[in-house]
């Protein structure tokens, strides 16, 4: 077998090794344009976890690399006067160059051979190939070349960052946060071999411009840095390798292979440096392409299996290094923050790493950080324990004369259950059983304003007596078994009105007893839904009013907080999405415009709702649809919403036009929420794939939100917030009298089953090799 690899850096000598030992006898060539001890930029960054991985498949030049490593296991944040450090981490550090040298020595050992100062134009050269593996980097030229079939797409980021070295010693992987006279820098930086680290400074356009850094040289922008950071430096000197400042470019390619050709590394995906991934997925590609070369019967066959398989991994790497990079574009969200609760933020970023998580590996920073959360508690007006503090899901909230016990919130869920809007028995046992399973509030279903509001003719109303007194019934249970509060969610369906059950078709059109449905334009939700009839002054005045009488009845009632849903494409939100408005008169072109009617209806609302109690309007943060809502608009909403007297911002998405594309994941809302709180300067609560109740502690403890709604666990699990305070120690949580043995047990052994699983995990995590490196080289005890 002949194979060519175009590319000497980590991915085109990592996958010449391993085919190589597979292949004793192929004919392995590869080719690199620049010379053998040439390389830019100064160390690179392993996680424990990988280096496992590198031994499994080349424990030679395993065996060297970790020869020439600097290791560490802190984190440390310095913000604003404070240094935050976290332990057992587990990362290590080696020079780039040593790297590569280490990889091509090993490659002759097995017979590779290494071309250098070989500049390849094309693949004409290798026609004899069975295998061409196209390992040429971020620019990669035959990526460019067959651009209309690999497709990648590049995302160029706004910040600006430049690659640079020091001889400044570090024992951690450092984040400085540094405020200067035009705005934030951040310098990422690591040790990679002794009297040598890694420098990666980082900064927003704005800032960059302000700093007069446009134009300047290596020299001269190392001389800024080195003012900017000197403190820090102490004395010690940056150095430069082609450290000029750039954008980072995301790409993503739509097709990895072409023929009998496959890209690898940064040609074919890049993943953000500030979790340090690119060499470490350059390397996995070769592995897994190695696996799949050995497993498959053909280099076709191997191709289309090492793209399938590896896909899915690289595309979670790339996720985990989008939302890490979009937190540090955004830091400004961040910089009145507490210290403790920032670096909680930078550790936290990513979501790999958690509160449980951080509470295993640094217990003393995770008690600063529910101090801290505390501390907040307590300027609110609670009288709350600053010692020793309750987790931050079970802290209090007060939203103007409401007060909730604990911050988790039973989401709005339709459960297509109704009677001719009147909710019955199983939505008492459905409301009822969560409010008695400890949750600090709890949300109806969207409940329609009228019997043409409605979604499907199984969803709940509030616009007659009937439903009026079952409603009463449910929120009289609530109150007297409880310590919950209670929203009435208010909506009208709009254009995705008239639709079946959410089981027999969701969404779809009602193939008989229909009713007229309304939108802010005659634009069918499916090509074959009913055209909604646009609405006049007339129809406004009329739904709105309608809003009213349901808000009073929901006075009537007794709810103790009302919601306006303006989301997911109904009535309201259908204004508000450039979308779904094309309206030419004052309720549509501009956001202001657009906004003019849920505003108006909100107005009226909370001009006829009593004061004291808080009221919410749930937005769409982002329509995932190209030309739609942003999350920058989403800002925009919020503050409107806010002037015109709203408490809370229930931060969903999407659900407004078919042809939508969200990116899910774990929280994956949540991100819209935090901007949408921390730019608007209002409290917000997110909803969205959030599972567990360390999840929940994580997303406050960060500052992402202040309530954390939940749906699906609550479905199979009514308890959930009851089971959350066992297992975090949260005696004050409610719990009916008739149920108080079963919450004695539960937190009886909730203690031993908390050691017994922090104990496991604690013996199941392998030492880092810090950690064994720090064992081998302590001295003996004296006999």
């Amino acid at each position: 077998m002949k194979i060519a690899i175009i590319g000497g850096g980590p991915a085109g000598l990592y996958s010449a090794i391993l085919l190589k030992k597979q292949r004793p006898g192929a004919e392995i060539t590869v080719y690199e344009r620049n010379r053998a001890d040439d390389t830019f930029g100064f160390g690179v960054v392993f996680s424990d976890a990988t280096l496992d991985n590198f031994e499994k498949y080349d424990s030679p030049s395993y065996r060297r690399i970790t020869q020439e490593f600097a290791y560490w296991d802190d984190i440390a944040v310095h913000f604003r006067g404070t240094v935050h450090r976290v332990g057992g981490n587990g990362f290590c550090g080696c020079s780039r160059r040593k790297l590569l040298l280490i990889l091509q020595e090993r490659a002759r050992e097995l017979g590779v051979t290494l071309m250098f100062e070989a500049d390849i134009e094309d693949e004409a050269r290798f026609a004899d190939a069975d295998l061409v593996v196209l390992a040429d980097g971020i620019n990669s030229r035959f990526r460019d070349r067959y651009i209309e079939h690999f497709q990648p797409e590049v995302d160029l980021r706004s910040n600006v960052f430049a690659w640079m070295g020091s001889t400044r010693p570090l024992d951690a992987f450092t984040f400085i946060f540094q405020e200067t006279e035009w705005g934030p820098f951040i310098a990422h930086a690591y040790q990679y071999e002794a009297g040598r680290s890694t420098w990666i400074f980082e900064t927003d356009p704005q800032t960059f411009k302000r700093a007069g850094l446009e134009g300047l040289n290596e020299k001269q922008s190392a001389d800024r840095m080195a003012s900017i950071f000197g403190w820090f430096l102490e004395g010690h000197q940056l150095l430069t390798n082609r450290s000029m400042w750039r954008n980072f470019p995301m790409i993503r390619s739509k097709r990895w292979v072409k023929d009998n050709m496959v890209l690898l590394g940064d040609a074919k995906a890049t993943a953000h440096f500030s979790i340090g991934s690119g060499t470490k997925l350059a390397m996995e590609d070769a592995i897994a392409l190695a696996d799949a070369m050995q497993r498959a019967p053909t280099v076709d066959a191997a191709l289309r299996q090492y793209e399938d398989g590896r896909r899915e991994e690289v595309e979670k790497t790339q996720h985990a290094a989008d939302v890490s990079l979009v937190w540090f574009e955004h830091v400004d969200r961040f910089w009145d923050f507490d210290p403790v609760q920032f670096a909680f933020g930078v550790m936290t970023r990513a979501k790999a790493i958690t509160y449980d998580n951080l509470t295993l590996r640094a217990p003393d920073f995770v008690s600063e950080v529910d101090k801290a959360f505390a501390k907040q508690v307590r300027a609110k007006g609670f009288d709350v324990d600053l010692e020793k503090p309750v987790a931050p899901m079970f802290q209090p909230l007060r939203l103007r004369e409401m007060e909730l016990a604990n911050r988790a919130v039973v989401s709005p869920m339709c459960m297509y259950s109704a009677k001719e809007g009147v909710p019955g028995d199983f939505h008492l046992v459905h409301y009822g059983s969560r409010a008695i399973g400890g949750a600090g509030l709890i949300f109806t279903e969207m409940t329609c304003v009228g019997r043409d509001a409605r979604i499907t003719p199984g969803c709940t109303g509030l616009w007659n007596d009937e439903q009026e007194a079952a409603w009463r019934r449910i929120v009289d249970f609530v109150h007297v078994n409880s310590a919950a509060k209670i929203c009435l969610q208010l909506g009208h369906a709009g254009r995705k009105g008239a639709t079946k059950l959410m089981w027999d078709g969701m969404d779809r059109p009602l193939e008989q007893g229909g009713w007229d449905v309304l939108s802010a334009s005659p634009i069918p939700y499916f090509p074959d839904s009913q055209v909604p009839r646009e609405m006049d002054r007339a129809a406004m005045n009329a739904v709105k009013a309608a809003f009213v009488q349901a808000a009073e009845r929901g006075e009537a009632c007794g709810f103790d907080m009302l919601e306006l849903h303006s989301a997911h494409g109904y009535l309201l939100a259908s204004f508000i999405s450039p979308l779904t408005n094309q309206r030419s008169d004052a309720y549509g072109g501009s956001l202001g415009n657009r906004l003019r009617f849920p505003l108006e209806v909100f107005e009226a609302l909370r001009a006829a709702w009593p004061s004291h109690k808080p009221m919410s309007v749930r937005i769409s943060a982002t329509d995932w649809a190209e030309g739609g809502i942003t999350g920058d608009d989403a800002v925009v909403i919020a503050r409107a919403f806010a002037e015109a007297g709203v408490d809370l911002v229930d931060v969903s998405t999407g659900q407004t036009v078919r042809d939508a594309q969200p990116v899910y994941g774990r929280m994956f809302q949540t991100p819209f929420s935090e901007q949408v709180r921390n730019e608007a300067r209002v409290a917000t609560m997110c909803v969205g794939n959030i599972t567990t109740s360390d999840q929940v502690n994580t997303i406050l403890a960060a500052g992402r939100a202040d309530l954390v709604a939940l749906g699906r666990p609550h479905l199979v699990d009514p308890s959930f917030t009851l089971k959350a305070a066992a297992w975090y120690g949260a005696e004050a949580v409610f719990c009916p009298p008739q149920y108080l043995p079963g919450k004695e047990q539960i937190f009886r052994n909730s203690v031993r089953d908390r050691q017994d699983f922090d104990d496991l995990k604690i013996k199941a995590k392998p030492k880092t090799r810090a950690e064994l490196k720090a064992e081998a080289t302590k001295p003996l005890a004296a006999e």
